[in-house]
């Protein structure tokens, strides 16, 4: 069973920044995408990470190599984000125009992924995950480390639409520190120091993964 497992979403893209749905679309980060995945290196420098898995997507790629861990990482294809096939390139109020009150964490996208798709690969993720040890690092994207998160903790991945993800975040999924057989979310969506407390493990050698 991992230490704690830190999930960091990528820097942002001009899609991020249209609110165009990027789902397999392989964008690469803007310029000042790459500046914040860059200061991520200062928060996870300290942590002796066991274990580093990036999407296969340009973006996580990029935002894994800048925050200094892309040496030690190893491609996961589950970490993905959701396919939202019809809708990829879309943004939200354009798709609601044509399907009144969507929600990806409620309907899924038609002739890309279903809700129920998106948290069985999680679940499929996760069991890999619960199988390692020490500190582990995954890279991966906005929508579907919200499912992440809601899986880890064992609610309906339908859960993830209440919770905030920017870009270029780092999140942590542990467990209560009073029982350690009870998964938690422990730091959630931040991008400053306030995440080096929660973030500070013991170390031996700075650069293994």
């Amino acid at each position: 069973m991992p230490r704690q497992v830190i999930v960091v979403r990528h820097g942002e893209t001009l899609w991020s920044l249209t609110g165009q749905h990027t789902g397999r679309n392989d964008l690469s980060l803007t310029e000042n995408g790459k500046l914040r995945a860059s200061r991520l290196r200062l928060l996870l420098r300290g942590i002796n990470f066991d274990h580093v898995l990036t999407s296969p997507l340009k973006r996580a790629r990029q935002t894994c190599d800048l925050a200094g861990l892309g040496t030690f990482a190893q491609i996961e294809p589950d970490l993905q984000e959701w396919d939202y096939g019809d809708f990829e390139g879309r943004t939200t109020p354009e798709i609601c125009a044509q399907q009144p009150g969507w929600n990806v964490f409620q309907d899924g996208c038609p002739g890309g992924e279903s809700v129920a798709e998106v948290s069985q690969r999680a679940d499929r993720l996760l069991a890999a995950v619960r199988a390692l040890s020490g500190n582990v690092a995954l890279f991966s994207h906005g929508q579907f480390l919200r499912v992440v998160a809601m899986r880890w903790i064992g609610l309906a991945a339908s859960e993830g639409q209440h919770l905030a993800l920017d870009t270029a975040s780092i999140s942590v999924l542990g467990f209560e520190h009073h029982n350690g057989n009870i998964p938690a979310v422990c730091l959630w969506n931040s991008g400053s120091d306030t995440a080096s407390g929660l973030l500070a493990a013991p170390r031996s050698d700075p650069g293994r993964a």
